[in-house]
């Protein structure tokens, strides 16, 4: 499984890259992995703003819907309408096909998220207790 460092992630399996005050949010390899084929994508409009946990999109794959869950709070300022427009795109690569960007509004807010080594740490666990 593809974890890239210097990310940050959350329990609910996204990605956030920092990059100064913005921050682009994404899917990871393992939420992909378990979802299947993605099939639909729907991502909030540009300067919408959530607080961290607030569900901000939703992914319909052959195997079910899921809710996204905005991991820090940030308004859009961009969205990447290629994974609206071929929701596929996100099983062909979710570390290159991001979904949102925000401007960060509270960057403690990333002390609560996982660096690489936690997360895959966390990943090797819930992969473990699937074989247990």
């Amino acid at each position: 499984m593809n974890i890239i460092q210097g990310l940050y992630y959350t329990k609910d399996h996204d990605w956030v890259k920092v990059e100064g005050e913005k921050a682009y949010i994404g899917i990871t390899q393992y939420a992909e992995n378990k979802l299947g084929k993605i099939v639909y994508v729907e991502l909030p409009e540009i300067d919408d703003e959530f607080a961290a946990s607030e569900d901000y999109a939703v992914i319909e794959s052959v195997k079910a819907a899921t809710d996204c869950h905005m991991p820090i709070t940030g308004k859009v300022v961009e969205v990447n309408e290629e994974v609206v427009d071929e929701p596929e795109l996100l099983n062909a690569d979710p570390f290159k096909n991001w979904m949102i960007a925000i401007e960060i509004s509270d960057q403690s807010d990333l002390e609560s998220l996982m660096d690489s080594k936690q997360y895959e740490d966390l990943c090797n666990e819930l992969c473990s207790k699937c074989k247990g």
